[in-house]
């Protein structure tokens, strides 16, 4: 297998650029700093395609390898031909290449293993060869022993290797795996005994369930391993078995009389008892990781729009965690996320203290000019969202103050409360106070707070508890990396966990970061970098351009402009007569249009520079200190509040979207409980998946079209009206 050729094709690029691409993964080289500062070696490649190309290279490589280790084990057993070297240079999957290994693997004791050692692998080849003139219970004489007491016996042998034989075939396995996909039928019902438990009522809808294999939804495949494997499902593929036997035989059977019945109950005796069951479990295990690649793919897309949302910056906030019994816990934080005051109320449910509690606040607010609550949607919210709503509009009609507020998701906050980040940031603050903490950081940079919860724990996605751990933690790491690499961190003043997901760096190089920077002061250059212990030009060269300092030596040092492009970036401000103070000075509005007149090719061939990286460079000088994320829609601040029992039939209203997954979307409408589109109603036009048109954070205009009070279910459209 060409590798370099396949990922061409696969991936729709042009071979020079596959070829750099693979060759810059090999040499160490970062998804995003190959992604940010390879453009022109890769074709402006981005992340997402790279990380993609860089598993599918993985899985490429890892499949010649075994298949030299099958060819090497055949090779040494002698029994190598040119038709199985030929099968396994064509085997494009791992499940070609162990199917073509199945017969020459050492395997345990089984039926075909005894009578070949009793002697019957002759009278089995014999049976296989079909020749009409053979009279087998005259030929199965010859095969009597100590072992084998008569001819029926020896048949049964011959019958049972025959049987093995068919069943380690790798094109008839290949065709039955084919037929269960395009074929089957996937049936599930209550376990024996179980569907009279509460618990089972989630999955009620399987209960009497059957779909075909080929049509069923990846989230329904997930939901159905997830009730087998607590034990209220029980679930199987059906599929035509006399069809299926007919293709099991076919490929061994010929007009041989007697020989070929015996063929053909052998291939029968095959299908029930070896194939069927392994192949099923073949199909199963292939939904499972399919429909979980799936759900993987539906966490990133969540996830990384999640991260990305813009911050509010410079604003005093309150951060507000809702409870009963224990009352709502109040962290005030300035702009930077410093805590300013902390403090416990009881609005809310058995104390029901509002005016002692609005006393408090109406001070702290006061005291610290709070400018907006951040409030978490967990337990007790609807109550203290009651409450924070009459607030505000005391303060409003008593001293003219404006105070917004937002309720913020809190997926996640108690997680990183009781973590040993948590503590080790707040070591003299509780559990509910840190996450009052949290609550209030993850509006004011949702990146930088939402970075130290282990992405499971965030709440988007789904079923992703039932995903293979390693892949999942892989494939979140890469959202992780790729949003704070996009956005670029502060060097002076962010922690180890936004430092540790920079390209080039890990835990270990942030804590060192951290330390210098708390013993030698306030990094100036981006040189520096090179004086943190165990941070090499290797790592250094990876994580520059994505550090920012901001007020240093050298304005470049705040943009993402890399170090290695720093004379080249001077030279292209001389060519149009400016200077790095002009860029400090924010001076060369018009820059992008002399480049234009004077022209592109040119510029960028007097500054040394490919046409990509010019056109970075240009939007860096242009506004250094940048933040990608402030083109993006704020958080809506909320003055009032509704209740789901205030919605009616065809009210419109504005939304924000929490979470997308197969189905549809769920739509955060301001009453406490997110109302759900399905995929149906989300658009006039046929999508194939609510991602073409929605993402997590997207400001929404639907409408409402039921609402179950009793089950505090609402069901929304977006499309538009008849």
């Amino acid at each position: 297998m060409d590798i370099l050729q396949t990922l061409t094709e696969e991936f729709k690029l042009v071979p020079v650029h596959t070829k750099n691409i693979v060759a810059l993964l090999d040499e160490g080289n970062t998804v995003p700093f190959i992604a940010r500062y390879r453009k022109e070696m890769t074709g402006s490649c981005d992340d997402q395609v790279l990380r993609e190309l860089n598993d599918r290279l993985t899985y490429l490589r890892n499949l010649e390898k075994r298949k030299e280790e099958v060819a090497n084990s055949i090779n040494e057993q002698g029994k190598m031909t040119e038709e199985l070297t030929a099968a396994l240079a064509l085997a494009v999957t791992l499940t070609e290449v162990e199917d073509i290994y199945r017969p020459y693997k050492q395997k345990r004791k089984t039926r075909a293993s005894v009578a070949i050692a009793k002697g019957l692998q002759p009278l089995a080849d014999l049976i296989l060869s079909q020749d009409k003139t053979v009279d087998v219970f005259l030929a199965a004489k010859g095969y009597l022993s100590d072992e084998v007491g008569t001819e029926t016996e020896a048949i049964d042998g011959a019958r049972d290797i025959i049987a093995e034989i068919v069943s380690d075939d790798a094109p008839t396995r290949k065709k039955l795996r084919n037929f269960f996909f395009r074929h089957g039928e996937i049936v599930s019902s209550y376990a024996k005994g179980k569907e009279a438990e509460d618990e089972a009522k989630t999955y009620g809808m399987y209960a009497d369930y059957r779909e075909s294999v080929g049509a069923v939804k990846s989230h329904r495949i997930l939901a159905l391993n997830r009730g087998e494997k607590e034990e209220f499902l029980k679930v199987s593929i059906e599929v035509d078995e006399e069809f299926a036997k007919r293709i099991t035989a076919a490929g061994f059977l010929k007009d041989g009389g007697e020989s070929s019945k015996i063929v053909k109950q052998a291939a029968e005796d095959s299908y029930s008892r070896l194939i069927a069951p392994s192949v099923e479990r073949e199909v199963r295990a292939q939904l499972f990781e399919d429909a979980s690649e799936q759900a993987i793919k539906m966490f990133e897309l969540n996830l990384k729009p999640l991260l990305m949302q813009p911050p509010l910056k410079d604003k005093i906030t309150m951060g507000w965690d809702p409870a009963y019994r224990t009352g709502c816990k109040i962290c005030v934080v300035d702009g930077t996320g410093k805590v300013l005051d902390k403090t416990v109320v009881y609005p809310t449910p058995p104390q029901n203290k509002t005016e002692e509690a609005k006393l408090v606040l109406k001070k702290l607010i006061s005291k610290y000019g709070v400018e907006v609550i951040s409030c978490g949607n967990g337990t007790a919210s609807k109550e203290s969202e009651l409450f924070i709503a009459e607030l505000i509009h005391e303060i409003k009609a008593e001293t003219g103050r404006e105070v917004g507020y937002v309720i913020v998701n809190e997926a996640g906050a108690s997680v990183y409360s009781a973590s040993p980040l948590g503590a080790e940031e707040f070591p003299d603050y509780d559990v509910t106070a840190r996450s009052a903490v949290s609550i209030a950081r993850r509006l004011q940079d949702p990146l930088a707070e939402l970075i130290k919860i282990d992405p499971k724990s965030i709440g988007v996605g789904q079923y992703q508890h039932d995903m293979n751990e390693k892949r999942l933690d892989s494939a979140l790491s890469g959202v992780l990396e790729d949003c704070v690499n996009s956005v670029g961190v502060d060097l002076n003043t962010a922690s180890v966990s936004l430092l540790k997901y920079i390209a080039g760096l890990n835990g270990a190089v942030a804590k060192n970061i951290v330390a210098y920077r708390e013993e030698h002061g306030k990094f100036k250059s981006r040189k520096q970098l090179l004086k943190v212990p165990k941070l090499g030009e290797k790592a250094y060269t990876q994580c520059a351009g994505f550090l920012r300092i901001d007020g240093g030596e050298n304005i470049l040092d705040n943009t993402a402009v890399h170090p290695e492009s720093y004379e080249k970036a001077e030279k292209l401000l001389s060519l149009f007569q400016y200077t790095k103070e002009d860029v400090r000075a924010r001076r060369i509005a018009d820059l992008r249009q002399k480049i234009k007149a004077y022209g592109e090719d040119r510029a960028a061939r007097e500054s040394a520079l490919d046409r990509a990286t010019l056109a970075d460079i240009v939007t860096e000088l242009m506004k250094p200190g940048r933040d990608i994320r402030e083109g993006l829609p704020a958080p809506t601040l909320r003055k009032d509040i509704m209740s789901i029992a205030d919605l009616k039939t065809g009210m419109e209203i504005t939304g924000t979207v929490r979470n997308v997954v197969d189905f549809g979307a769920f739509i955060d409408i301001g009453v406490h409980q997110d109302g759900l589109v399905h995929i149906s109603e989300i658009t006039d036009r046929y999508i194939k998946h609510p991602s073409e048109v929605l993402k997590v954070g997207q400001v929404v205009q639907v409408r409402i079209k039921e609402v179950d009070l009793k089950k505090s279910r609402i069901g929304l459209t977006m499309r538009s009206k008849k």
